[in-house]
């Protein structure tokens, strides 16, 4: 069985306060992006994993594909499968593709093993793996809060707009985006935010991660501004970097004013 992991964007991120645990309480809109990873998964007799096009780091029991199976095949007693993943998103760029494979990992075996898992549940089980997982058992707009994990559905819809996905060759580690938080409760919160009109937002639904994240990379906070200057309804860095998109109101082909960029555009759904 074969299915496409996508992605997500950050529509503002408010970083709290810090928690107990050593997280950070967060408030964020998480945004579906339809562009994809392709992951397949077939039972067999012995387990395998195999990937191809970018390489994600670490050994195979790290990866989130495999952690997610060794998660379900724990709970639940499954048998054995085939896991072949082939990445196009990429990494370390703020647009949760590990996590959406995992979470996509779990949808499929819950599919061909019919373990008929409740949806409150297989989220649950997602959160385990990654502050974001659980937002891609859905297909919807989720407000996040918590770690990310509890998620209320957002009132916003982009639908018909076009989004462009920029991401310089730059590496932004989590805890180099935590370093510089200085936590707080902005004045309104995102979901107040969001029912404003989108000609609204640049001003008001910020990413707290932005002013850490652009002194220590300038290349970052240009493509952002640059966005804005070929006529972005709104720009933002997406997570704790290093991609940036901007949200257009027709389809923008501007892959040449971002050379030896990972580049991508397209329609929300």
């Amino acid at each position: 069985m074969i299915s496409f992991p996508y992605c997500k964007i950050n529509l503002g991120l408010c970083v709290l306060s810090k928690r107990n645990d050593g997280y950070h309480e967060i408030e964020t809109c998480f945004y579906p992006v339809p562009r994809t990873d392709i992951l397949e998964v077939i039972p067999a007799n012995a387990f395998t994993f195999t990937q191809s096009g970018p390489l994600v780091d670490g050994g195979i029991e790290n990866n989130l594909c495999v952690k997610a199976f060794r998660l379900i095949q724990k709970e639940f007693g499954i048998g054995e499968v085939q896991i072949h993943l082939h990445k196009t998103l990429p990494m370390g760029a703020g647009l949760g593709g590990g996590s959406s494979d995992a979470a996509f990992t779990m949808r499929l075996l819950n599919n061909i093993f019919q373990l008929n898992i409740p949806v409150p549940r297989l989220k649950a089980l997602a959160a385990q793996l990654g502050s974001d997982c659980a937002f891609f058992v859905d297909d919807a707009p989720m407000i996040g809060t918590g770690r990310g994990e509890i998620l209320t559905t957002a009132s916003v819809d982009l639908k018909g707009k076009y989004l462009v996905l920029v991401k310089p060759d730059v590496h932004v580690s989590t805890v180099e985006a935590y370093s510089g938080i200085q936590a707080k409760r902005p004045a309104h919160s995102i979901q107040e935010t969001l029912r404003l009109p989108i000609t609204n937002w640049k001003n008001k639904l910020v990413n707290d991660f932005e002013p850490t994240i652009f002194k220590k990379h300038p290349l970052i906070q240009q493509v952002k501004e640059k966005l804005y200057s070929l006529g972005a309804l709104y720009a933002s860095m997406s997570g704790s970097g290093a991609c940036v998109y901007g949200i257009f109101e027709k389809a923008a082909d501007l892959k040449r004013d971002f050379p030896a960029m990972d580049y991508w555009s397209g329609e929300l759904k």
